[in-house]
């Protein structure tokens, strides 16, 4: 392993789930920065990018896995690995999975990275934190009182709470980053799914659809995120983050298609129409996603930071 010494950096930064979709885009915004180090760990370790970029491979991320050796010489962390929601879960206790990966590993590496002398520690965690949907003239908040609903989310929530008892009892900031739906190149999932039909010319039964749920894409995340790892103001704090553009289904769809160069096939449904449809199909989650609200408050964000999103939607 190398020594993490080259010219004109001043900041060594571990990114877990390096190769994922969120981490392998915090890695490369990282690295385009003369002044910044990448030490990238993942599953699949591959042959450096170049020198500003040190592959580390993890075979599992847990309570009893060694960071030791990732964790020399470095300024903090980004925890991107995760277990992340599974579309078809084969697990008997899907919630000791989650808790297994998401908390006990989570807090392994947040342990041994205050250990080591790290400064700061950035854990990516979700919005599913506060909840699944909002009331129409609602928005989510940092600071509701916490409301996950599935095995993800609670692990997340929990993830959270043992990492700011650690942080108060070390010299390692935390600083807790909840995002939306991220979307990008490389998005995998259900916006992904929403691609395929739209560039398959599914016919969808979203046009009346009268929602509005936020977004991020994966540039203003990163964005974000680089921000939280220097800034002052962001020790210790938690951040909602999207786009700040707020939009309904229909007009996402219709966005995205015109990026496609397509048109959207869309049709009316009554919503009551779509929900008992998805409840004969088992998909009742995945059509509250598409037809209900849930939206951010991301001006305390931007004012603490003194940031805003780079990119429009």
């Amino acid at each position: 392993m190398s020594s993490l010494l080259v010219k004109g950096a001043d900041m060594r930064v571990l990114v877990t789930g390096a190769s994922g979709f969120v981490g392998s885009a915090v890695v490369a915004r990282l690295a385009a920065d003369a002044t910044v180090l990448v030490r990238a760990a993942s599953r699949r370790a591959a042959a450096p990018l170049d020198d500003r970029i040190e592959q580390v491979r993890v075979d599992s991320l847990g309570r009893d896995t060694d960071w030791s050796g990732a964790l020399v010489g470095l300024d903090a962390v980004v925890h991107a690995a995760a277990r992340v929601h599974v579309m078809r879960e084969t697990s008997a206790d899907p919630l000791a999975e989650f808790r297994r990966v998401n908390v006990s590993g989570t807090l392994a590496l947040a342990r041994q990275a205050a250990a080591a002398g790290v400064r700061r520690f950035v854990f990516i965690s979700s919005i599913k934190v506060n909840g699944e949907a909002t009331e129409r003239d609602r928005l989510y908040r940092a600071d509701d009182t916490p409301n996950p609903v599935d095995p993800y989310g609670v692990s997340k929530h929990e993830a959270e709470v043992q990492l700011r008892e650690l942080a108060t009892a070390s010299r390692m900031d935390v600083v807790i980053v909840r995002p939306v739906l991220v979307y990008g190149p490389g998005v995998k999932g259900n916006f992904a799914s929403m691609v395929r039909w739209i560039s398959r010319g599914t016919p969808l039964p979203f046009r009346s659809v009268d929602n509005r749920r936020s977004l991020v894409a994966v540039h203003n995340l990163v964005d974000l995120i680089r921000t939280c790892l220097r800034h002052p103001e962001a020790a210790n704090q938690t951040f909602l983050v999207s786009d700040g553009d707020d939009v309904s289904t229909p007009e996402l769809l219709s966005r995205v298609a015109k990026a496609m160069g397509r048109s959207p096939r869309l049709f009316p449904v009554p919503l009551a129409a779509l929900r008992a449809l998805g409840t004969i199909a088992r998909r009742r989650a995945q059509i509250e996603r598409l037809c209900g609200d849930l939206r951010v408050d991301i001006g305390p964000t931007c004012a603490r930071l003194d940031w805003s999103p780079p990119s429009t939607m």
